[in-house]
């Protein structure tokens, strides 16, 4: 076989491969947390927007949550505002809190949306205080051991609703979200919110059929080193118990676990480091991450 037969004989496969997964997510939403190299790296960028892109066009409705804590990081460090962290939260107080939506509302938001156009994409970018999308309190941070009292952590939020109704519209357009994980409260301050928690609590109130959390890890390791590439919440949490899942890992697979339980038909922890990651992901019977489903069987 000649090359150029090989390379056709490779597409083929690869479509044909692809038409079950086409089959099964058309119409369906499915929410990407967008974060990681894949939000850094040039060339991971436009993967990712072309990913998301065809995505939208093959009839699957695609819903982008960011993040932006190096950005916020930088910016704060130009302004001298120091920057302190509890419980892996920011520690925002009312001049942290502008730089936080100064930076996720405006900058990193409409780079992605610009980034998402210039890919043919229809992206409107949002944060969670446009249409009252993510209702928000004060997070009180439990006391430490050798603290008398719950830890106030300033503008750090925890949501108390989703209302979809705004993502309801956009879905049922041409148009892609993209979406700032910034809540509103009811006396109307912001707040900075964890942004694997706001695309959990998202999937969840949509009902989608698939939450994708980018990351800079190939996915859940067990104590090999090598990637699970499929776990129920059972089996995570006895990962968790036995100490295998730790550390930086746990809130993401926390955040997985919510979004099971609460309707999300399986969550993928993907190594966002790979291009087109999210294609490979949806796509391919391979796949680039870990897959957790709800149940206890294996």
């Amino acid at each position: 076989m000649d090359m150029h037969n090989l390379e056709s004989s490779t597409t083929a496969r690869v479509l044909t491969e692809a038409l079950p997964y086409l089959q099964q997510f058309h119409g369906k939403t499915v929410v990407v947390k967008y974060g990681g190299n894949a939000m850094t790296e040039e060339t991971l960028k436009h993967s990712f927007a072309r990913d998301v892109v065809l995505l939208k066009l093959v009839g699957i409705n695609p819903i982008i949550v960011h993040g932006g804590g190096p950005q916020i990081g930088e910016l704060l460090q130009k302004l001298n505002i120091e920057s302190r962290f509890v419980g892996g939260m920011r520690v925002t107080d009312a001049a942290t809190m502008d730089v936080v939506q100064m930076v996720l509302g405006g900058l990193v938001n409409k780079e992605i949306v610009s980034l998402l156009n210039r890919n043919a994409g229809r992206a409107v970018g949002i944060t969670g205080k446009d249409g009252q999308l993510i209702r928000a309190r004060k997070l009180e941070m439990e006391p430490e051991l050798y603290a008398s009292e719950i830890i106030d952590i300033g503008h750090v939020g925890q949501i108390t609703k989703i209302d979809a109704e705004i993502l309801d519209a956009l879905i049922e357009s041409a148009f892609i979200p993209v979406i700032a994980p910034i809540g509103v409260g009811e006396d109307g301050e912001s707040y900075n919110i964890n942004a694997d928690i706001v695309a959990g609590k998202i999937a969840e109130e949509l009902q989608a059929e698939k939450l994708v959390l980018l990351t800079n890890t190939p996915g859940i390791l067990d104590h090999n080193g090598d990637t699970i590439s499929t776990l129920t919440a059972a089996q995570i949490n006895a990962l968790i118990d036995d100490g295998t899942i730790n550390e930086g890992m746990l809130p993401k697979v926390q955040c997985a676990l919510d979004a099971v339980e609460g309707g999300v038909k399986s969550v993928q922890i993907v190594d966002g480091r790979v291009p087109h990651a999210l294609l490979l992901e949806l796509f391919t019977a391979v796949g680039v991450g870990t897959q957790i489903f709800p149940g206890s069987d294996g």
